[in-house]
Order: C-alpha cells, then structure tokens, then sequence
C-alpha cells in the first residue's frame, strides 16, 4: 500500500511530538498496521467509525481480547484519526466492549517479600527492594537518574511517571547505604566512558539541544544503567541506556520459585505490596494515594479490599463454637 509508510511516518512524527514514550510509538504503530490488514489495506481516511467499530468488536468477540488491550487498540486509532488524520470520530456507540474483570491485586505477606528479596543479589535486589520500599513502578525505577535520588530528604522525585506527572515517594532509610555503594560503581564506570569520548545518556523532551553538556553530566546518568551499550531506536546513537526490564523479569520470576512462593507474582506485585502493607500498619489512606501517584483515591481503596484482616474483618461463625 503506497500510503502505508507516510502514514506511519506521520503518526510516528506527531507520537515524538507529544513526547509519547518509544513504547507507545511501537504499539501504536502496530495497531495501525493491524487496523489497515483488517480492513484490506484500505487507507485509514478512506475510513470512519463504522470500520473502528467493526474492527473493535472482531478483537472483543472473535479473539476474545481483555478489556485493556481493546482500549489501547482504541487509545491508538483515535490517535491516528485525531492528530494524524486531523478527522474527528463521532461517537463509537456500537463497539462491543471487551468484558473488564473485576480483579483484586495479587499481594504477598512481610515474609514472602522478604523469602523473595533472599533469593535476589546485586542490582536486581537493589531494584526490586525499591519496588517494594517506594512503591515504584518498574518502568520508574528503571528510568531514575541520578540527580532525582535525594538522600538528605529521604525521598525519590519521579519525573514523568504514568499519565507524565510527577511525585515524591520515600527513600527507604535501610536502600541509602546499598544505593550509596551502588552509585559509586556507577559513577566510577561513567568517569571511564567519559576519558574514552563516550559517557553521553538519552535525554527526553529535546532537553539535549537545550542543555548541550547534560547528556555526560553525572546527574542525569541512570541509576542502574546497562551492562552494555545499544543502539537507540529513534536516532541511532550509541550508548548506555537502562537495566532491560525483561532481565529484572526474569530474575524475578527464578526468585519467586526459588522462595517457593505459589502466588502469580511479578515485580509490579511489589507496588501493590507497598501499598497493602502501609494500610496495615495504620498509614493515611490519602498519603498512600500520593505516593501511589493515583489520580483518584478510588484506585487506592482496591487496597482496602485485600488488608490482612481475615476475611474483610467477618469473624466466622464456625471459630465463635465452642
């Protein structure tokens, strides 16, 4: 199709505009290209909300899709129509919506999170120790820079984080001294890369053109870089970019099952730990909230719902026999 490959060049130009992650530039453009063979490879404005629907609905009845993934192919194709296309949907009133479960978060106790830390070393201990000390979010931890770690206030300034805003969670007293020692290895390989003409970091929203030196400043080094450089997808550079998410994945993974831990854990399982074992210990649901990053304090309450207390505090009838 000759439209094909201007069209996604246009949707990938107006993605880096607004400052979507290269995540969402890939998905997005994935689920554009599903959309075009779906339809016969018609172009896009050839199109309207009838053949969004249709396609809508075949992912929802036909491949059974979840509820988030439906959304996102949605999220994606009035992102073409609207900033690409520059055409407005009217209203998608017969798409078949995907069912959404009702599911409460998988959370482990004080000592599985501590039967699961034992099974981990290094920077991957130092990693999922954050997760579950500050309540980050994988892709947050990944993506800390150096000058965002505040060791006198105790706290963690996450820039960009889901939805691009930004908040303040804790630094663990107990991750400072690790953190410390980790950040002087780190700090020890970048002066090298730096004598070697290297030592330069992916900076986002063009900062790099605004701030010609920061990509080789200490501050704005990643808290756990890579073992090794790569190549950055969008500009071609060589450099060092973050730990890999699927390597923190993994360990995680060979953790839980190495702790004998039986729940579906993942590393995200730490946030909800996080959250879960504050409202135990008596901490402010609203603070909880902010540290969280929820817009709404209605995503924080599915915590409520999952506090050890025996069965949502109901004392059985069966343990008041005598």
């Amino acid at each position: 199709m000759d439209g094909k490959p201007r069209l996604l060049v246009q949707m990938r130009e107006q993605i880096r505009l607004k400052h979507y992650s290269i995540r969402t530039e890939q998905v997005y453009c994935e689920w554009v290209k599903r959309f075009i063979r779906f339809h016969l490879y018609r172009h896009p404005a050839e199109m309207g909300a009838a053949e969004v629907e249709a396609f809508l609905s075949d992912l929802a009845v036909r491949r059974h899709v979840s509820a988030s993934t439906q959304n996102q192919a949605l999220a994606a194709l009035l992102f073409l129509y609207k900033h690409v296309l520059k055409l407005d949907l009217p209203w998608l009133g017969e798409v078949v919506r995907a069912k959404k479960p009702v599911r409460l978060p998988v959370v482990l106790s004080v000592s599985e999170v501590q039967q699961l830390l034992a099974q981990l070393q290094g920077d991957i201990w130092l990693i999922a120790s954050l997760l579950y000390g500050s309540g980050m979010r994988l892709m947050e931890v990944l993506r800390l820079r150096v000058k965002d770690v505040d060791f006198a206030r105790q706290a963690i300034l996450i820039r960009d984080g889901k939805g691009m805003k930004d908040r303040i969670t804790v630094l663990p007293q107990r991750l400072q001294q690790p953190l410390k020692q980790h950040l002087i290895a780190v700090r020890a390989r970048h002066q090298l890369e730096l004598d070697a003409g290297r030592g330069d970091v992916y900076l986002p929203f063009a900062l790099e053109k605004k701030y010609p030196n920061a990509p080789r400043e200490w501050g704005w080094q990643y808290v756990f870089p890579a073992s090794s450089l790569s190549v950055d997808s969008r500009s071609g550079a060589v450099r060092r970019h973050h730990v890999d998410e699927k390597r923190v994945q993994r360990s995680f993974k060979r953790a839980v099952e190495a702790a004998g831990i039986l729940k579906l854990a993942t590393p995200h399982t730490l946030r909800h730990c996080f959250a879960t074992h504050l409202l135990e210990s008596g901490q402010d649901i609203r603070t909880v909230q902010e540290l969280l990053g929820h817009a709404d304090v209605k995503t924080t309450m599915i915590y409520t719902h999952v506090l050890n207390r025996g069965g949502l505090a109901v004392l059985s009838p069966l343990d008041r026999t005598v």
